[in-house]
């Protein structure tokens, strides 16, 4: 809700102004009621219709972010000079005007908070006029325009009250942010912007440094080393809403440029952290949405997997993942047996309850189009009838079809999917199936499921690459109870992580933090970080855990994300004021462009012909 604001009164001007006076207003545009029939109010905003009854009446529809209300000029109660001003306004032009608030009894309009009342306009001022407007910020007109015309035009499209809406949801949310951590002791600090390059992770945006030719600068990915540091500088609790920049192509949820709200704690413990950030969480959904969240589970990663085949799952709908591989090396399906030769080879199904019918050869198409994108080599199935498999790989189920049905509650319409191969690629290209199926389904459509993550492995192994990275970052704490395998099998380490989970996206991320340096350099030497790199590159971080460092943890969450959340959308870009486009172009500011010679000269960088040329 956009509050009312009041000036002090003024002497009504009863004569039309184009620009020597500017008529102050009383309230927004959204804020009239019938309770002010009577009162003299002043408003200013945008025309958004108008229409001239030829019968000595205009009305003019006027918005601003507070909403719209009516304007009614009358002949006979004005000046010609203001019903002159009147008929010559059009869409989009700004205005003020000043007049007696009245009923609209019998010609209400309930669609608008302010449709029973309508302002009876004595004074106008205009303070532009429109001209050439490339857009209009329709709702439906926006439906069909092309995002590149959208973005290109931000300036009319944020007018838009559904991006206003998302904007108010934006700044309710991040004050809503604020006041929770402050009851909660934490203080805001500032990080840095301008920082040093370190690896893993995804690419940093770099930045020259004229002052220190061949240096350069990294744009922080996230406030990671420096929220560590603050703990061990005594600050305790720390919370910032920050910007983090990360060099990798966007999506449709997530920028190069982003926004976190991202936290600290001193002396805490997982399970510390999960209490906090649920009550968070919860208070968020309440009070901005009047969402009740109900049981947020913690879900070990393995069972996340297994049950879901992602990390992230959508907890709005069943279809589980199920293992079949004990039937499957009973049939004479080379598909399922073949897979058996990997000591990780597995055959998951999943039961789509009465999607026989539902699903033509098209939609199962669709289905092993995705399995395909993720991995998997196809995606075998049959529908289920009253006599057994039917239709798909029916003839190769025949010996095991009642143990199947037994085994996965199979029933007359289902259809079943499969995926059979390594263990990681048959779950998550299963999982990626699960989540088509679904939307096909109109499964994940309504309902708020909220669950934690936990216990993911501590490192991942990158064949191309012949080493292990971190799952999470490297100053992600391993389980004490798993330190003793630290280096002779890190693949069975897990780690102190957690992810929040909303409605199948990921919100949010954190850790219990490494507070020893000797475990911190032994984490290094796993992800093959010599001594040397990691004094180069770490230094600082070691020393400073050398010197009192506090148990500590923390967690980080989208902010973009969530109010994507909170406001219905599906595109990370409709939250962010000034977002840029898939390739990382600002199509308003036509950045990123070119800069003069004499920057370059300055900061002693050559750009090669060619890409000067090609840009």
């Amino acid at each position: 809700m956009v509050p009312s604001w009041t000036v002090p009164d003024t002497l009504r001007r009863s004569e039309a102004r184009e620009s020597n006076y500017m008529i102050k207003r009383t309230h927004n545009c959204g804020a009239l009621r019938a309770t002010d029939e009577g009162n003299n109010a002043r408003l200013a905003g945008w025309v958004n219709t108008v229409r001239d009854q030829g019968k000595g009446l205009v009305f003019i529809d006027l918005r601003d972010r507070g909403g719209l209300t009516q304007i009614v000029f009358d002949q006979e109660d004005v000046d010609d000079s203001v019903m002159e001003v009147a008929r010559s306004l059009r869409r989009e032009d700004v205005i003020g005007i000043e007049g007696l608030v009245r009923r609209r009894d019998g010609r209400e309009n309930p669609r608008i908070e302010t449709g029973h009342i309508e302002v009876v306009g004595q004074s106008l001022e205009v303070f532009n006029r429109v001209q050439d407007l490339p857009i209009l910020p329709d709702e439906h007109d926006a439906a069909d325009m092309s995002e590149e015309v959208r973005l290109r035009h931000r300036q009319i499209d944020l007018r838009r009250p559904s991006m206003q809406a998302k904007l108010q949801m934006r700044h309710d949310l991040s004050k809503a942010t604020r006041d929770f951590f402050h009851r909660f002791g934490f203080l805001e600090i500032e990080t840095p912007l301008l920082i040093r390059s370190t690896p893993e992770g995804a690419r940093d945006f770099v930045v020259p440094s004229r002052i220190y030719p061949g240096r350069w600068y990294a744009l922080p990915q996230s406030p990671q080393i420096f929220k560590q540091i603050l703990m061990v500088a005594g600050c305790d609790r720390y919370m910032q809403i920050c910007k983090c920049l990360r060099d990798e192509d966007p999506r449709a949820d997530r920028q190069a440029e982003f926004t976190q709200i991202d936290l600290e704690l001193s002396f805490t413990d997982q399970d510390e952290i999960i209490k906090i950030m649920t009550a968070y969480l919860r208070r968020i959904c309440k009070d901005l949405r009047e969402i009740e969240l109900g049981e947020i589970p913690q879900i070990p990663w393995q069972e996340a997997m297994d049950t879901w085949g992602v990390d992230r799952p959508d907890l709005r709908f069943e279809l589980h993942l199920q293992d079949i591989s004990d039937l499957a090396k009973q049939t004479e399906f080379k598909v399922f047996t073949n897979v058996f030769t990997h000591d990780d080879g597995t055959v998951r199904a999943i039961r789509l309850p009465g999607a026989a019918t539902l699903f033509t050869r098209k939609k199962i198409d669709l289905l092993e189009e995705t399995a395909k994108t993720h991995g998997a080599g196809g995606l075998p199935w049959t529908r289920w009838t009253t006599d057994g498999p039917d239709g798909g790989i029916a003839k190769f189920l025949a010996p095991i079809a009642d143990d199947l049905a037994e085994s996965m509650g199979l029933e007359d319409g289902d259809l079943v999917v499969f995926a059979a191969d390594r263990w990681e690629t048959a779950v998550s290209a299963l999982g990626q199936v699960r989540l088509r199926a679904g939307t096909l389904m109109s499964l994940r459509e309504g309902g708020w499921r909220a669950c934690w993550v936990v216990d993911f492995p501590m490192f991942r192994w990158v064949e191309d690459r012949q080493r292990w990275v971190s799952e999470h970052h490297p100053f992600t704490a391993p389980r004490v109870e798993d330190l003793e395998r630290l280096e002779s099998d890190p693949g069975s380490v897990l780690s102190a992580g957690y992810d929040l989970i909303l409605n199948g996206s990921e919100i949010g991320g954190g850790s219990i933090r490494i507070h020893d340096s000797a475990v911190q350099q032994r984490v290094f030497n796993v992800l093959g970080l010599t001594e040397a790199e990691t004094r180069e590159k770490f230094g600082f971080l070691l020393d400073a855990l050398k010197h009192g460092a506090p148990p500590h943890g923390g967690i980080a969450l989208g902010l973009d994300r969530l109010v994507m959340h909170l406001t219905d959308t599906e595109n990370i870009r409709d939250v962010i004021a000034f977002p840029k486009t898939q390739n990382g172009a600002d199509l308003m500011t036509e950045a990123p462009g070119p800069i003069d010679q004499e920057q370059l000269d300055e900061l002693q960088i050559t750009v090669h012909e060619e890409v000067a040329a090609d840009s």
